[in-house]
């Protein structure tokens, strides 16, 4: 009898440890990681729904690549470089080692091309090209990447390349890698780079598939970076969205063959038992009409600039409530998406999150003789 429940609890083991990403933790019931370092983070507020020594300085190997795709994202943004642009690989660029997409010293790409390669191939030579093409050396560009981090107000972070291998003074923290991740957000480029699963280059001769593996495995995955070194072991910043509720999860330090993807499943699947996400206002909805003076309409709709909800625990939102303000009238002329109010989401008395209420549309301004026509209409009644 004994010798049997020996082997029926071996069995339990083995089959729940290999299911073990894919359980849902009770609600109220902490979870355990296997990282070194660890955190989840609501997109929305920033708010950490978990953490494990989330300030601990760590290499982050590849994951580097993050902030190099958004202080790319960043030069894209302003002008300074285009996605058309042809990036040439210099020698410097060619002699990278590591993850790589062997660029040969004059092998020209464009800009985007040479992203995506950052992003789903996690190439090291495409990110020192890269630094070249936009800051005129890669020393310049990792210049770039601190000055980024400091105006992110990363206290734990400090970047001696592009690209992620180990270096003295290359380090960062999981939950300053959760911060780029939430204003990596604010790059619809960077979303469409890393949540791309694959990708052909020189003409369908070399390809390419995304190293995060969520993409595939973990429903509503669409980014971010995987990472691996000897010294950093397996790294793992991503996000996913179900059901309007945003989650970013960063694992470090994980020191088993595809754990961070494992570990940071679990993490997910902890929060989205845990914790919802209540909306009260889809974007564009509206919430009132503002009279217009001196216009070439009376009145404009005021609509949500962007959905206003907040991310609760289940079966703790009550107590939640709106408050609109909203101007009665405004003088044209007016913009669309001028705001004209805004709408406050309160916890008992504490602020939870606020949205702008916007001009639903455009209002010129009449001119003298509209005015005074309108005017004697509004007097006379003709």
């Amino acid at each position: 009898m004994k010798k049997c429940s020996a082997i029926v609890l071996a069995i339990v083991l083995v089959f729940g440890n290999i299911g073990l990403a894919n359980v849902q933790p009770a609600l109220g019931v902490e979870i355990e990681t296997e990282a070194a370092s660890a955190i989840l983070m609501d997109a929305a507020s920033g708010q950490i729904l978990y953490e494990k020594e989330s300030h601990k300085e760590l290499p982050p190997a590849s994951v580097t690549k993050l902030m190099t795709l958004l202080v790319a994202s960043d030069a894209v943004a302003a002008g300074k470089v285009k996605l058309t642009d042809k990036v040439t690989a210099s020698e410097n660029a060619s002699k990278l080692g590591g993850s790589q997409i062997y660029l040969k010293p004059g092998e020209t790409f464009t800009l985007e091309q040479m992203l995506i390669a950052i992003a789903v191939g996690s190439a090291n030579d495409g990110c020192v090209a890269v630094a070249e093409h936009i800051n005129g050396t890669h020393e310049a560009f990792v210049e770039e990447m601190n000055r980024k981090a400091q105006e992110l107000g990363l206290k734990n972070t400090h970047f001696a390349n592009a690209y992620g291998l180990p270096a003295e003074g290359h380090y960062t923290s999981a939950y300053d890698l959760a911060v780029i991740s939430r204003e990596a957000l604010n790059y619809p480029l960077v979303r469409k780079l890393t949540s791309m699963k694959e990708y052909e280059l020189r003409d369908g001769k070399f390809k390419l598939w995304n190293t995060n593996k969520l993409l595939w495995w973990y429903p509503g995955a669409d980014g971010f970076k995987t990472g691996w070194t000897n010294e950093a072991k397996y790294c793992l910043a991503s996000t996913v969205q179900r059901d309007g509720l945003r989650l970013i999860c960063v694992v470090m330090g994980v020191p088993q063959v595809r754990g961070h993807f494992a570990e940071s499943m679990k993490i997910f699947n902890y929060g989205f038992a845990k914790y919802a996400f209540k909306q009260f206002a889809p974007a564009e909805q509206k919430q009132g009409v503002v009279k217009v003076r001196k216009g070439m309409e009376d009145e404009v709709l005021a609509v949500t600039e962007k959905p206003l909800g907040v991310t609760v625990e289940k079966g703790k939102d009550k107590n939640l409530w709106v408050e609109t303000k909203l101007s009665p009238e405004i003088n044209a002329p007016i913009q669309k998406g001028q705001k004209l109010g805004e709408v406050l989401l309160y916890r008992d008395d504490q602020l939870q999150g606020t949205v702008n209420l916007v001009a639903d549309h455009p209002v010129a301004r009449a001119s003298v003789t509209e005015q005074m026509t309108r005017t004697l209409k509004g007097v006379f009644g003709y």
